[in-house]
């Protein structure tokens, strides 16, 4: 006797395909921006959101896809290729981060997640950076890589709290 299996294919399915849908192409696209101030709190309020909506798998998901976009439309120089995989695990560190405390406090959770993302960022990049060119130029690169990171990301947890908000009160 064969084994069947039956797939049901629900609203909430569906409500949560259109909003990762949503939040991928909000993030794709920020990157073409071309600036950090812009592009910076976007993105992070879409690993929020996805977080606060989705859930931290799709989140992390989620977390592959801008600097690797920001790097391909020219965001981040091509130089900056080695400091990639650095700046998804920051991503990430933010979303775990914010995971793990959003239901205690929101902004503990914002607060927790941007700082240990900018620390993760900041120190790894530093190394590598440093490592890979030239003096000068791994400066500036560094500072694009320290305190603007942990601005943003807060700027990025304040526009989502919003967003999320109009959701809540939309419903």
């Amino acid at each position: 006797m064969a084994l069947t299996r039956t797939l049901t294919w629900t609203k909430a399915n569906t409500i949560a395909s259109i909003q990762f849908i949503a939040l991928v192409g909000v993030a794709t696209i920020a990157p073409l921006f071309h600036q950090q101030w812009v592009t910076g709190p976007i993105v992070n309020a879409m690993f929020i959101m996805a977080v606060a909506l989705l859930g931290v798998q799709n989140a992390i998901l989620l977390c592959l896809l801008p600097s690797t976009i920001a790097l391909s439309v020219g965001l981040l120089p091509a130089i900056l290729a080695p400091v990639i995989p650095f700046i998804i695990i920051s991503n990430v560190i933010l979303v775990l981060g914010f995971d793990k405390l959003r239901e205690k406090n929101y902004w503990l959770g914002i607060g927790v997640g941007s700082v240990l993302k900018f620390a993760f960022l900041w120190a790894t990049s530093s190394v590598v950076v440093n490592l890979l060119l030239k003096k000068e130029l791994a400066t500036n690169v560094v500072n694009m890589m320290s305190w603007p990171q942990l601005a943003t990301a807060l700027m990025g947890g304040v526009i989502a709290y919003g967003f999320l908000k109009f959701l809540k009160k939309s419903k």
